[in-house]
């Protein structure tokens, strides 16, 4: 193809000198024309030569449109690829995966408000740049995605309840995934992974959920509160029976046994005398109010004082 242009301009600039001699006009030397067409020939093949080949990045593909044929099926790898210069002209396809995040507000299956967010890992089908570049164009992922995210996220979130949204978050997502990938599909994209990135609900569904939680902490409370007064109760009957009991005994023994109640006072006195004595104050007070006179008529004036009580009591 080279060697036929290079001829071709041989002859045009052949054809122009030999013409321009005849015609009456300035004639060209021969050693000029010679030149000129060499000149000519050399910006030919540099054309030529800057044009033929193209090369492809790696993480990228290539299609070729022709002027004459218009696209070919061809997609072209990495690496240096040939093409006819002016007739052809390769065009870049990035094949890496790439995020796509939309955000979008839509209604639950019990008429909750939900804002969603959605991240979508995707890639054109490379056997099937030519067709994308035929239908879509360089910004495929613009006129696609975009909606197809919005109406799959709206319909799936429309088959699940509040509660479920946040319980049963990774199968709204599965089937956000599924539903994309059918729809992509048709388009001739691949999608690696989706993702829910952000989920959230109106105020007044927050609030309505913070009451509730607060509710139940509130049961949950009042429930070990009840528990605790049970509990209290139990032990204050307990007590109440335990010192029945105490009293019953005591009186039991002092009925049967005369000597309890001075065993009873030699105790009180100890612990009196300890009081006493770890005190750093001199205390004068009366032996038998303190339960000192261990030796002497204590019990005999005791029983003497509840005597004289009793006979003023009743008035004889």
């Amino acid at each position: 193809m080279a060697q036929q242009l290079k001829d071709a301009a041989a002859k045009m600039f052949k054809t122009a000198s030999s013409r321009a001699g005849s015609g009456g006009g300035p004639n060209i030397p021969q050693g000029a024309s010679t030149a000129v067409g060499a000149i000519a020939g050399a910006g030919v093949l540099a054309y030529v030569g800057a044009h033929s080949y193209f090369t492809v990045e790696g993480g990228k593909r290539a299609v070729v449109f022709n002027r004459l044929t218009g696209m070919k099926d061809t997609v072209y790898g990495e690496g240096l690829n040939f093409n006819i210069p002016w007739f052809e002209w390769p065009v870049h396809y990035d094949v890496r995966t790439r995020p796509c995040n939309l955000q979008t507000l839509t209604g639950s299956k019990d008429l909750q408000m939900v804002t969603i967010g959605v991240r979508v890992l995707h890639k054109p089908d490379t056997n099937q740049l030519v067709q994308i570049y035929r239908q879509l164009g360089m910004d495929y992922e613009a006129r696609v995605l975009p909606s197809l995210m919005n109406e799959c996220a709206k319909a799936v979130v429309a088959r699940f309840n509040a509660n479920e949204l946040l319980t049963k978050r990774e199968a709204v997502s599965a089937e956000i995934g599924n539903d994309l990938r059918v729809r992509a599909k048709k388009f001739n994209l691949l999608l690696e992974d989706v993702a829910i990135t952000h989920l959230s609900f109106s105020p007044e569904y927050s609030r309505a959920v913070e009451a509730k939680q607060v509710a139940q902490q509130d049961a949950e409370r009042s429930k070990y509160i009840v528990l605790g007064a049970k509990n209290e109760k139990q032990t204050i009957i307990t007590k109440a029976k335990g010192e029945a009991q105490s009293a019953e005994l005591i009186g039991e023994s002092v009925k049967n046994n005369p000597g309890f109640m001075s065993l009873r006072r030699i105790e009180a006195a100890q612990e009196i005398a300890t009081i006493v004595a770890s005190s750093g104050n001199k205390v004068y007070l009366n032996a038998d109010s303190l339960l000192l006179n261990l030796l002497g008529d204590a019990d005999d004036k005791f029983e003497k004082g509840m005597g004289t009580k009793k006979k003023g009591f009743f008035g004889r």
